[in-house]
């Protein structure tokens, strides 16, 4: 069968690629086209246009780039409609694929959402969308369920926690130390500034503007696979901080602290089980776009919004300083109350989780449900041509 894919950022291509292999297991004469990245190019899928390419964040970005988003939504249509896939499964990434979601099913394609967006933290007014136009919704917290279901819809299934996959198989890198020339002796802040140019350039120099306050520290940059390494060398010329590419799992394992650009990472640096503390510096328009259009949230981060409590600190736009940044680390780099408070809250997430084998639990849904839908497709066929003859 023939499946058209889409995701908009490193997560979704992650979480994609490990979907498309799951999906050449349970179907192999699949075909796979998508809009990913790299990693769904290495498991097999025939990439129409990169996410790179459309990967804007935050209220007044998208407003900038609107008709670079315009020309992506044409294309996607116009593509998808030459491909004639037997079924749609959208990532992650809802701005976007909500309102392809609409397109496919109107058009007759079977469409799926894998990683639902997160409308019982905002936005709930897409709740509708989804009940119009998604034939079957895979989320990856227990308590979406329950959620979705009082909210009338039906064809609701938990798969687990692709990240829980992620860590589940990882082999960590018992040489990291030596491979990184790192001090052993010397304990580690991770930065995680983020996968977006914009993110890195609001965040990073803050976040290296308190190394002279802590020298018995090295300090690791966590480089995203989406951004070249000379896009860092202005950053960190001449600063003593260590590159760390493709290596962000092993890096917050032997990290003591980590500094987190809000998104995936909070949630990943949790279950690795790395204290943190969250940051967040966008375009102040985009900040006032975002709290008129949010007003029931309390929190931004993944952590503290399934946990529904301030188990990381949040230090978003004016609150994200480097007095602030020190304070908390202070809180947090020994084993004083808080750091291992912070510790339990990782335990209690890791617990509302369940499952593993996301990926594969969800193509083994999807392929079984298109095969049913083909085979009654064909049987009302059947009928209609007796009918005829």
């Amino acid at each position: 069968m023939k499946y058209y894919i889409i995701v908009g950022e490193a997560s979704g291509d992650l979480h994609a690629s490990n979907l498309i292999k799951a999906l050449k297991q349970h179907d192999p004469q699949a075909q796979i086209r998508a809009l990913g990245g790299d990693k769904m190019a290495h498991a097999g899928a025939t990439i129409a246009k990169h996410y790179q390419t459309f990967n804007f964040m935050g209220f007044w970005e998208v407003i900038l780039n609107i008709r670079t988003i315009f020309r992506l939504f044409a294309f996607a249509k116009k593509d998808m409609l030459a491909y004639e896939p037997d079924a749609v499964i959208l990532v992650d990434y809802s701005g976007f694929n909500l309102r392809m979601a609409k397109f496919a099913k109107q058009k007759g394609f079977k469409t799926y959402y894998y990683i639902s967006p997160k409308v019982w933290a905002w936005k709930k007014n897409r709740i509708e969308t989804i009940r119009k136009y998604v034939d079957m919704l895979f989320v990856i917290f227990p308590f979406e369920v329950e959620f979705f279901r009082k909210n009338d819809l039906k064809n609701v299934l938990y798969v687990g926690n692709p990240l829980l996959d992620e860590l589940h198989g990882f082999e960590f890198d018992t040489h990291f130390h030596q491979k990184h020339k790192l001090d052993s002796g010397k304990p580690i802040v991770a930065l995680l500034a983020g996968s977006r140019r914009q993110e890195v350039e609001k965040m990073l120099p803050t976040m290296l503007a308190i190394m002279p306050s802590l020298p018995e520290y090295q300090f690791c940059l966590a480089g995203a696979p989406s951004l070249p390494k000379s896009f860092y060398e202005p950053f960190i010329n001449q600063k003593n901080v260590v590159l760390i590419d493709n290596q962000t799992y092993d890096l917050l394992q032997n990290a003591q602290i980590a500094l987190v650009a809000s998104g995936t990472a909070t949630l990943e640096t949790a279950l690795i089980g790395t204290p943190q503390v969250v940051c967040y510096r966008g375009n102040p328009l985009s900040i006032v776009a975002a709290r008129w259009l949010i007003k029931n949230i309390k929190y931004i981060s993944l952590v503290n919004l399934i946990l529904d409590k301030a188990a990381v600190l949040e230090l978003i736009q004016g609150d994200f300083t480097v007095e602030n940044l020190l304070e908390e680390m202070e809180l947090i780099k020994q084993n004083g109350p808080k750091r291992l408070a912070m510790l339990e809250d990782y335990e209690d997430l890791k617990k509302m989780f369940g499952n593993e084998n996301a990926s594969q639990n969800t193509a083994k849904h999807v392929v079984e449900d298109l095969k049913k839908y083909n085979q009654s497709q064909k049987m009302k066929k059947d009928i209609q041509v007796n009918k005829v003859s």
